[in-house]
């Protein structure tokens, strides 16, 4: 299974590109070792084994396995930002947001989203913390979106929409991942921003 995440930078160096290629070996390792024998069943040596690298090397790139389940969850808020700012200039805050959303979750497989949330289920330290990368996930969408309408006087109304727009994606994903994929994410988040929509 491979993890999809931001595109490469095109102007990095050597030991850029070495320690990123490092770093995705040892989730894309992790991930299939958590699937194939479990979340708590994988200890950090098999990671480190399975990824060709030292357990000492290992906490270079993560401090626990916690955090190669959670680097995934903040790898979609950076493909959030960065897919905002490749939206039209002419939408609107929610329409922006939601365009970007869409776009996002064309490029992660279905049966990855089930998977991994699968496998952050199976953790209560992990779930405590991906609830908390959502306040995260907010401010970043508030910060593309102050960058893109810099009017002061449009701060607490896009502070909002950055807030309500993460509460949408939430209840799109878990309904997706509910329902076991059944019906497709877009449609699920098309649905929750109508939603949205029609109440404000």
């Amino acid at each position: 299974m491979t993890t999809r995440g931001r595109p490469d930078d095109a102007g990095e160096g050597v030991r850029q590109r070495k320690r990123r290629e490092t770093l995705q070996r040892i989730r894309d390792r992790g991930i299939c070792l958590f699937i194939e024998k479990g979340y708590a069943a994988t200890t950090l040596d098999d990671i480190a084994a399975a990824a060709g690298i030292s357990r000492r090397t290992f906490f270079y790139y993560f401090k626990s396995k916690d955090e190669i389940l959670l680097s995934l969850q903040n790898d979609v808020g950076d493909m959030l930002v960065d897919a905002l700012g490749r939206v039209p200039q002419d939408r609107r805050p929610l329409d922006a947001i939601r365009d970007a959303a869409v776009d996002v979750c064309a490029l992660i497989p279905a049966d990855d989203m089930i998977a991994i949330d699968r496998l952050m289920r199976e953790s209560d330290a992990v779930q405590a913390r991906k609830q908390a990368s959502y306040v995260e996930q907010e401010k970043a969408l508030f910060a593309a979106l102050r960058e893109r309408w810099p009017d002061p006087s449009r701060e607490t109304g896009l502070r909002l929409v950055a807030m309500l727009a993460i509460g949408a994606m939430r209840l799109a994903t878990d309904a997706f991942n509910r329902q076991g994929g059944k019906r497709p994410m877009p449609e699920l988040l098309n649905e929750a921003f109508d939603a949205l929509e029609a109440e404000i």
